[in-house]
């Protein structure tokens, strides 16, 4: 057996997980289209590598340890197989009717939830629910709504015992990570991208367990992950505004060194503090080419006891330029050259990011990551509400 390039980044640390960013229900279709894709010679070991990835004939052995959806991934799911979804939505308006079209929707993305957290279910049980979760994220629509948040949370673990509920890292989103956290409800944060979001969701939850050990509550099934979506906060074009008005040109290096350092920073503020909460990684970026040989900084220079959220867009680089990249668990290094730091330090955006104190958390929603990302994954969950929609529609239902 051959070692893919995620074989050996998970022997770096015996607790580092990689989890599947995407609905399990398109992970069969995207291995064959990277399989067909492959030179002929190499067609067999990569079919074999992918399929160790999730391992459909025995789901328990499997390499992913958990499951990552949100709205934009759902609406993919659902177009991905056209046919069936649209005999599925028939059927549920024809058998279901009289109700609103964001009932429908709301029924809809549940079933998605569903689908993808039976798949999951093996790698639960074969891990006594350590491992095996699937994320399904609140309505991004509802960032303010605390109570909806915390109502709508309630329906989506209801769906299953491994469904882990992705909470926005909001100023409303904060209560709502201790108060699941309190009824020993499993939470991963996300919209998430600077220090003091991620020390104040940390914090709720370590309260939130705190408040669960005291009312007596199983606490032996919870367990939190805090999404830092770095991507989405060095490439949002404030930083680069910030910098230009200060007579700077930031490069790509830059960017990413800066992503890394806030991770690391995010990763040592919980080890350092006790917090029960472990740091998850994702809007990661293929790159660079140094010295002729294609790297992948993003994953290569946080490797440790963390998890990666990989959707297709970071597996197809890694296997088809990174395949023989060495990795070591470079999570604990601090080698940012200083020229980055120096620089960073003269920009708001990045002080307000890299500081656990550089925002109250009233300000959480003003931020522009969170504005931007807010936006989009609203906009997807209302594509797949058109979606429903359009569906009836078809039907002749209003």
């Amino acid at each position: 057996m051959v070692q893919s390039v995620i074989e050996r980044l998970t022997a770096v640390h015996p607790d580092m997980e990689i989890w599947w960013d995407s609905s399990p229900l398109v992970f069969k279709p995207w291995v064959k289209k990277m399989v067909d894709a492959a030179p002929a010679a190499k067609k067999a070991e990569l079919e074999e590598q992918l399929n160790r990835i999730y391992n459909a004939k025995d789901p328990g052995k499997s390499l992913i340890r958990g499951c990552t959806t949100n709205p934009p991934l759902s609406l993919t799911a659902v177009k991905s197989d056209p046919a069936f979804w649209n005999d599925w939505v028939d059927n549920l308006i024809r058998t279901n009717k009289g109700l609103s079209q964001h009932d429908y929707f709301w029924q809809t993305y549940r079933e998605v939830i569903k689908r993808g957290a039976e798949m999951m279910m093996p790698i639960y049980e074969a891990s006594n629910g350590k491992y095996g979760y699937i994320s399904g994220q609140l309505d991004p629509r509802l960032i303010t709504e605390t109570e909806k948040m915390i109502e709508m949370a309630k329906e989506i673990r209801a769906i299953s015992p491994n469904v882990m509920i992705k909470v926005p890292a909001s100023t409303q989103g904060v209560d709502v990570v201790r108060a699941l956290s309190s009824m020993a409800i499993p939470t991963n944060v996300t919209t998430c991208f600077t220090l003091p979001q991620i020390w104040a969701v940390a914090n709720a939850a370590k309260e939130g367990v705190e408040i669960g050990n005291k009312n007596k509550v199983d606490m032996s099934k919870w367990r939190a992950v805090i999404t830092m979506m770095i991507g989405r906060l060095t490439e949002h074009p404030v930083l680069d505004q910030q910098a230009a008005r200060r007579g700077m040109t930031l490069s790509w290096s830059d960017k990413h060194w800066i992503g890394i350092y806030v991770f690391r920073k995010a990763f040592k503020l919980l080890k350092e503090n006790a917090l029960p909460s472990k740091m998850l990684a994702c809007s990661m970026r293929d790159g660079p080419n140094v010295g002729g040989k294609y790297h992948f900084w993003d994953v290569e220079k946080i490797a440790g006891d963390i998890v990666y959220t990989m959707p297709p867009y970071v597996l197809e680089p890694l296997f088809q330029k990174c395949e023989d990249l060495p990795f070591s668990e470079e999570i604990l290094n601090d080698d940012v050259p200083p020229e980055v730091i120096r620089k960073m330090s003269k920009i708001p955006y990045m002080l307000q990011s890299w500081d656990e104190n550089g925002m109250e958390v009233d300000q959480f929603n003003e931020h522009p990551a969170t504005v931007a990302t807010a936006k989009l994954f609203g906009e997807a969950s209302a594509g797949l509400e058109a979606y429903v929609g359009e569906r009836m529609a078809a039907l002749g239902v209003k």
